[in-house]
């Protein structure tokens, strides 16, 4: 049987990879899939301390909505992805500075 401390050690391992690739990486599909990764991680907190500590749908309650939010949020990014790809032929964030804004 698993314990929540097991579930908060996976998450943060996830939240830390997470963070990684929002350092480390440049291009911005990488950096989408790094802010899902830190999603995943506090969706997997929320369903944890849902099960061990107040034993009702709450937190999973909460993570259908932060599904429901990440995707929406995944589609705009991807059609901001697309537009910038069109503009500059890359998605390097360091030279999206001819987007304006």
């Amino acid at each position: 049987m698993n314990t929540l401390a097991d579930f908060i050690f996976v998450s943060s391992i996830l939240f830390a990879v997470g963070i990684y690739g929002l350092i480390v990486k440049r291009n911005a599909l990488r950096l989408l899939f790094a802010v899902e990764i830190m999603i995943n991680a506090a969706n997997i907190n929320f369903v944890a301390f849902e099960q061990y500590l107040w034993n009702n749908a709450v937190g999973q309650a909460f993570v259908l909505f932060s599904i429901a939010l990440a995707a929406g949020e995944a589609a705009v990014i991807l059609a901001i992805i697309v537009v910038a790809y069109r503009i500059n032929k890359d998605v390097d964030v360091s030279e999206l500075s001819s987007l304006g804004g």
